[in-house]
């Protein structure tokens, strides 16, 4: 679909890079030329991916460990980056979410969504950002977003609250930053399936029928994702600023993706948050 050398000379940093949407990208951005840096929090979790990346596309794969809700860290991150060459474009792709009900939102599990899909994205953003004002270096940065930002979403409150900030961010800083040669923009992916985020938002006990209520009766592939992100990152996609583009089959025209968890029993819910304290411990 896109010639070879699309993304030849481009230095891109994906955060939660090392598995699901942001090593399929990460993958595509290397089959196309990129050198490409990948971070998250955990370094073993990273070289796994960028081993598998070399070898499917013989490209230049750097890790870097880094937990982008502390701004210390991803200051430190941004200046290792740099020491090497300027980086060309930000992914900010890394997120946290799972279902629950609102009400039952303890602070600490509301700033573990918070965290890294609203503050580290803007951590790494303002980080990158700066660097290329000070330098004249022109950038893009694209956010990895949610059709929460469009219709809300009951039961992930904290993720469509951050991701509709980062939409906010996305188009403020298309008018303050455009003229200085920085683009931002943004996907809504629908469902992609991926091991972390299906787990955490589909567990046992929800509708099964969910796919086949999308208006094309199937779910993302990854693939898809990564050819979008690729040409929006691309000089081909350089007339593009402050926008986000859906990619959901249509799913959102018909339903926001939470309507089935209104009938959930209490008990289901207390299994739900059973389930979910375990997988933190």
């Amino acid at each position: 679909m896109f010639e070879k050398g699309l993304l030849k000379d481009k230095r891109i940093l994906v955060t939660g890079g090392g598995s699901g949407l942001g090593a399929a990208m990460g993958q595509r951005f290397a089959e196309l030329g990129a050198e490409l840096i990948i971070c998250g929090r955990r370094l073993e979790v990273l070289e796994a991916a960028a081993a598998a990346i070399r070898e499917a596309s013989a490209g230049k794969v750097h890790t870097l460990a880094c937990d982008i809700r502390d701004g210390a860290a991803v200051e430190a991150m941004m200046e290792s980056v740099w020491r090497e060459a300027p980086l060309d474009i930000l992914v900010n792709n890394a997120a946290a979410t799972f279902i629950a009900q609102t009400e039952h939102l303890s602070f600490r599990a509301a700033d573990a969504i918070l965290g890294p899909t609203l503050h580290g994205t803007m951590y790494c953003t303002l980080a990158a950002g700066r660097r290329w004002i000070e330098t004249g270096h022109k950038g893009v940065v694209l956010s990895i977003l949610s059709t929460s930002t469009i219709t809300g979403r009951a039961f992930t409150v904290p993720s469509a609250m951050a991701k509709s900030a980062v939409l906010a961010m996305t188009k403020s800083l298309a008018v303050e930053w455009g003229p200085k040669g920085i683009r931002t923009v943004a996907i809504a992916p629908g469902t992609f399936p991926t091991a972390g985020a299906t787990g955490q938002l589909r567990p046992e006990g929800r509708d099964s029928n969910w796919v086949a209520r999308n208006p094309l009766g199937r779910t993302g592939e990854h693939r898809e994702l990564a050819d979008l992100a690729s040409f929006l990152i691309s000089d081909a996609g350089g007339y593009i600023n402050g926008e986000m583009v859906v990619q959901d089959g249509g799913a959102h025209l018909r339903s926001s993706g939470a309507e089935d968890l209104l009938a959930w029993t209490e008990a289901q819910w207390e299994a739900q948050r059973t389930a979910h304290s375990k997988s933190r411990t």
